[in-house]
């Protein structure tokens, strides 16, 4: 019994000779297909990628990719062509998000700290229960705003990433108290 054609094409060139980084990438491609299409377990594709990032010789790239099907280039193309759609619409949600958001003037003269939080008290008071009572502040540092989560239990986001320490905002930055969106604007 033959062993199936690997999906790379290592096949055609020296098979002790040393892998590239593009015959890398290939196989670690086709090894995240093989996981995402269910054909490889977890801990199988862990001990593949490692087989394929140690390879001494193309010989051994084949041999870690020899059980998985080859995908024809036209499946190739409607992959990517798929993957480019869904990456389309979830840009055109997003943008289309974002322009619907209540806006948050961050102000030129006043206090140097705003405080945000469900509190009484707060300088912005959001009254949604997934705000923590004290969430979040907003410090002036010379021209520039700087937010700080204040170990809030639902997290505070600026343009989709987590606050951790603090991170310099401006007029466009979208930002996330819990489930209150905004997108600040300039005085």
């Amino acid at each position: 019994m033959t062993a199936p054609e690997p999906r790379t094409s290592v096949a055609s060139v020296d098979l002790q000779a040393r892998p590239s980084e593009a015959d890398r990438e290939r196989a670690l491609e086709v090894l995240r297909d093989g996981a995402g299409d269910g054909r490889l377990s977890q801990d199988t594709f862990i001990r593949r990628m490692e087989l394929v990032l140690t390879a001494r010789s193309t010989a051994e790239l084949a041999a870690a990719l020899a059980d998985l099907p080859a995908d024809g280039p036209l499946a190739r193309f409607a992959l990517r062509a798929v993957g480019r759609l869904s990456a389309f619409t979830v840009r055109l949600r997003n943008a289309w998000r974002t322009e619907r958001l209540p806006g948050l003037t961050l102000p030129q003269l006043g206090p140097a700290e705003l405080r945000i939080g469900r509190a009484p008290g707060s300088d912005l008071r959001l009254t949604d229960v997934s705000v923590s009572r004290q969430h979040a502040e907003l410090r002036r540092y010379g021209d520039g705003w700087v937010l700080y989560d204040l170990g809030s239990t639902n997290g505070t986001h600026v343009n989709g990433r987590r606050v951790t320490g603090g991170v310099p905002v401006g007029p466009g930055d979208q930002v996330e108290f819990g489930s209150q969106a905004f997108r600040l604007g300039a005085a």
